[in-house]
């Protein structure tokens, strides 16, 4: 899996030139009403808005798809606990077990919003470089002690695997062989336990490295932020889009996927 979200941030699209500040408020209010969606053909409206702004923003399709892959692998224990353990009335039996229609209609819906809310978030930040994003989350109040943890986070993932790959190159180089008995179960208890020295120590140098530059607890950036007219009507059809799936869900044009559960 590639965590560079950003891998991609320098190709032309018209929403890699929309302001960041005003991509996050438009398309993280999007988020929020996908999040709140409990009708299954809303959410799959919302999906196929979602594939457009990401097919919008030319970023390869195959790149996307590793962030589903994870979304998969999270979410596919609802398609087996759901149906059997949702309330009402069984369709049928498995084994023994209640299966309900509302039970896998759930899951689903679960499932097609993650999918909606982390192509939509890929669109965001896969738009713009990371740093330049988090500037924009700062600049529009975000706690600053947040902005900087999350930036630090996502800086040093790479610094944290290429560590991991050092150490793991230098252990195959002397000969060890992970196999399934005590001895790889000591080494790789080891390896953690140095692994997590070597950050220790990295993090102190890092931090120390910060002080002796000046930093008093805010990182300091020379990006400026220009609004133009493009960015508000990109703004405006975002959020006319929004409402509509939001309304559509709230009239109870479709039936609910998740009648009581929350």
């Amino acid at each position: 899996m590639s965590f560079d979200i950003d891998r991609f941030s320098h190709i032309e699209s018209s929403v890699q030139r929309w302001d960041p500040r005003i991509k996050i408020l438009s398309l993280g209010f999007f988020i929020f009403v996908v999040a709140l969606l409990k009708t299954l053909p809303v959410a799959v409206a919302s999906l196929f808005i979602a594939i457009i702004i990401i097919k919008i923003t030319n970023i390869p399709f195959h790149f996307v798809a590793n962030s589903i892959k994870v979304i998969i692998v999270f979410l596919a224990p609802f398609f087996f606990m759901l149906p059997f353990s949702y309330p009402g009335e069984a369709a049928f039996h498995i084994i023994g077990l209640p299966f309900a229609w509302e039970g896998l209609r759930l899951a689903i819906l679960i499932f097609t919003k993650a999918v909606t809310i982390v192509l939509t978030t890929n669109a965001i930040f896969g738009s713009s470089r990371f740093d330049i994003s988090m500037i924009a989350l700062q600049s529009l109040k975000c706690p600053k002690l947040l902005v900087q943890m999350i930036l630090f986070t996502y800086r040093y993932i790479f610094v944290f695997m290429d560590e991991v790959r050092r150490m793991e190159k230098a252990m195959r180089s002397k000969g060890f062989v992970m196999k399934a008995n005590m001895n790889t179960l000591h080494t790789m208890g080891n390896f953690v336990g140095a692994l997590l020295i070597r950050s220790f120590e990295r993090t102190s140098r890092v931090y120390s490295a910060m002080l002796s530059k000046g930093y008093e607890g805010e990182l300091h950036s020379m990006v400026r932020f220009e609004s133009h007219g493009k960015d508000f009507v990109k703004a405006a059809l975002v959020v006319m889009l929004t409402l509509a799936v939001l309304a559509t869900d709230l009239l109870r044009v479709f039936t609910p996927a998740i009648e009581g559960w929350y």
